[in-house]
């Protein structure tokens, strides 16, 4: 049957094709990553301490930003009379680190290879998880970028704390990454807000937290504060690596992860914040963990936090200038 003289010669529609992340291009060889954003998939799930299936989120996600994959050069945002992520900034999905079935070392080591990888590339490194442990190895992977640039700060969006030490023997699971964070030289800091209800981390571990550099706010705290205030908090000149727990978000919008707690962030809050940091700050790396798609039948989660990646990377090559670059 004869074509229809479309532009491009394929429509390629959300519904149609590979689901990479937002339809961009795969690239299979970790040394030949030659983009502005990297996105890579960890899909390991063995640091949960209850419900399981975060290890699907990285699959969801990229399935969900499809959704806003038409095809056309850009995103416009009427509020901001601004196009975001223009065709000037290169984005590529790199695939998933390889995960091995019960061995969080290797598992966390592939993880970290991967993100080695793609800032040796000079590229912007967006993870998907997986649960919160894959931020350790993320974390781990950043030494050598800052020994060079210096320090990176971290702002973490999440109900817990995630500031277990050893708990069980295990040092490595998804309550320990920010103490882990905490602990290394290249870390100046971390920015925790949504921080609420029952959590995983007992009160030893909110004491450690402050004495550490932790600085800490409920959803209550940032909503009394404003936008303004909490990301003033952030110190000065501070290169931002922004970790997202679905978590953080209220269930009411976000039922798909394994620890959800009511009384969590909505949409407009959390984009907001991130939004004032991109502008202020120069971010040097993302992971969004958690989503754990088997709970959520509608596949809002998804979706939200596909949404949340794509606007938060409009922002931060927004603030980069026209030509973005890494």
């Amino acid at each position: 049957m004869a074509g229809h003289g479309y532009e491009s010669g394929r429509l390629n529609l959300p519904f149609v094709g590979i689901p990479t992340f937002a339809k961009r291009p795969y690239v299979a060889d970790w040394g030949a990553i030659a983009a502005d954003v990297a996105v890579m998939g960890a899909p390991f799930d063995f640091g949960t301490q209850f419900r399981a299936g975060a290890r699907f989120g990285p699959r969801a996600v990229r399935e969900a930003s499809t959704l806003f994959s038409f095809g056309h050069a850009g995103a416009y945002d009427h509020e901001d009379d601004c196009t975001y992520l223009g065709p000037d900034v290169r984005i590529v999905d790199i695939g998933d680190a390889d995960i091995v079935h019960t061995d969080t070392e290797t598992s966390h080591a592939n993880i970290e290879t991967g993100v080695r990888a793609i800032l040796a590339a000079g590229a912007l490194p967006v993870v998907i998880g997986g649960d919160h442990s894959v931020n350790i190895p993320c974390i781990r992977a950043f030494d050598a970028a800052c020994a060079a640039k210096g320090p990176i700060h971290i702002l973490q969006i999440d109900a817990h704390l995630d500031f277990v030490d050893i708990r069980h023997g295990v040092r490595h699971g998804h309550g320990n990454p920010m103490r882990r964070a905490a602990e290394r030289a290249h870390v100046a800091g971390i920015t925790a807000l949504g921080i609420r209800n029952v959590s995983s981390t007992a009160r030893d571990g909110y004491e450690a937290a402050r004495a550490m550099g932790d600085d800490f706010l409920s959803v209550r705290q940032v909503r009394k504060l404003g936008t303004d205030a909490v990301v003033g908090r952030i110190p000065e000149g501070a290169r931002i690596y922004m970790t997202i727990d679905i978590d953080g978000f209220c269930p009411s919008i976000a039922p798909g992860t394994g620890t959800p707690s009511h009384g969590g962030f909505l949409y407009y809050e959390v984009l907001e914040i991130l939004q004032a940091v991109a502008r202020r700050h120069e971010v040097v790396g993302i992971d969004l963990v958690e989503v754990a798609p088997d709970y959520d039948q509608t596949g809002g989660t998804a979706i939200l936090a596909a949404q949340l990646l794509l606007n938060t990377l409009g922002f931060v090559f927004h603030a980069r200038g026209p030509r973005g670059g890494a």
